[in-house]
């Protein structure tokens, strides 16, 4: 029976010549793997529709063998043109991408991380990244794991900056600028909470956060 869902393209692979793999971040299905066929072909109907991070409604027929569903039909709804014009907004969505890859089970619905990815996706459409935004993306996620570090012992400054990061979605995200020793601070503790939450810390990290303001 042919299901429908909306969701994000976390990421595609090739699977044949002519096919893809695409796995989704759905809002009621969790994230899932789809098998596009023909979507490598120049005249496929999937033509333009499945590209990474974007935002689309489409149909799947479940697969009673394995975890690999066939996508049916695709009807694009954003393609968050900005990230692919900012390597800094690519990387970091390519970063909240992992967060979300790493810290969910398959075909589990988690609204909350649903939530957390389109929320980092319509931040960058309109702003650039900065560390602010990379700490508060990071802090979002340990407390919807369940893994929120504690902040006891940690200055007044940086405890204050980090309830206001978690507390305010991404609004004060795109203004906070992070005196060295709030970030070395911050750094520090959310390095080991990542590395705690996911059993090791991504490489991609530290990547993303060069150059950032």
């Amino acid at each position: 029976m042919e299901e429908r869902a909306s969701g994000i393209v976390l990421r595609t692979r090739p699977l044949t010549e002519t096919s893809l793999i695409v796995q989704w971040l759905t809002l009621d299905v969790g994230r899932i793997y789809t098998v596009a066929r023909g979507a490598r072909r120049p005249k496929s109907p999937f033509s333009g529709k499945l590209d990474l991070f974007y935002e689309a409604d489409f149909s799947f027929i479940r697969s009673r063998k394995s975890e690999l569903h066939t996508l049916r039909e695709v009807s694009l709804r954003q393609s968050h043109r900005k990230l692919r014009e900012d390597l800094s907004r690519l990387n970091a969505a390519s970063y909240c991408a992992i967060l979300v890859e790493q810290g969910t089970e398959r075909e589990t619905p988690l609204p909350e991380s649903y939530a957390l990815a389109l929320d980092t996706l319509q931040f960058l459409d309109q702003f650039s990244p900065t560390t602010a935004f990379i700490f508060s993306l990071e802090l979002k996620f340990l407390a919807l794991s369940g893994m929120l570090p504690s902040l006891e012992g940690v200055p007044g400054e940086t405890t204050a900056i980090a309830e206001s990061l978690i507390e305010n979605a991404f609004k004060d995200a795109s203004e906070i600028r992070l005196s060295k020793v709030v970030n070395a601070q911050l750094s520090s503790v959310l390095r080991r909470g990542i590395g705690m939450t996911l059993e090791k810390l991504p490489p991609q990290r530290e990547r993303v956060l060069q150059n950032l303001s």
